[in-house]
């Protein structure tokens, strides 16, 4: 059985201004870095052997992060990257819907091609550590659809938000991803 534990990266000052980030490459913020360390204490009880993230510095700098104590290796999977939204990216919710009401963003990365790459990202991880627990550190887009992916997708309610440092989990069983938990936060909180 492989255990994916996914966290959701730390705040960046356009999560803040509810800006759609996509594959802009947007820094954390003083917030971000705290909850970042924040899950470092998470992964002090539930250990794991390998860290995997996308390589957007948002994601990778809460991996390396959490990792201080532990120096795990990081691997950076660009399968895991989040979506590209084109023109949309930068724009708050409101602009977005304003300027792309059907939301067909120009420039976006097709939802087929997106859901291709996540299906063959986790592959990988399972063949690389099948009867392993890693983490996976990606983006809300990225987590909302390895989360239709599973089998029991009806656990994860659509309208959910992820939370910026929220852990969740997957694992394989009988040759499938099954969703455990989602959006653990109470690492957050102290």
């Amino acid at each position: 059985m492989t255990k994916v534990y996914v966290v959701r990266h730390g705040e960046t000052d356009w999560n803040r201004q509810g800006r759609l980030q996509g594959a802009t490459d947007v820094p954390l913020n003083a917030q971000g870095i705290h909850q970042a360390q924040a899950c470092q204490q998470y992964f002090h009880e539930n250990p794991a052997t390998a860290i995997f993230t996308s390589p957007l510095q948002r994601a990778r700098a809460t991996a390396e992060i959490m990792n201080e104590p532990f120096q795990l290796p990081i691997i950076s999977l660009p399968a895991f990257k989040e979506r590209t939204f084109g023109k949309a990216e930068g724009m708050t919710y409101e602009e977005r819907s304003k300027a792309y009401p059907q939301k067909n963003y120009p420039g976006q990365e097709p939802f087929a091609q997106f859901i291709d790459r996540l299906k063959s990202g986790l592959q990988f991880i399972e063949e690389q550590y099948p009867n392993d627990t890693v983490i996976l550190v990606a983006h809300g887009a990225v987590i909302h659809n390895l989360f239709q992916i599973v089998e029991n997708d009806d656990l994860f309610p659509q309208n959910a938000r992820l939370s910026n440092g929220g852990i969740s989990t997957m694992y394989t069983k009988d040759g499938k991803w099954w969703l455990g938990k989602y959006n653990e936060t109470h690492h957050l909180m102290a």
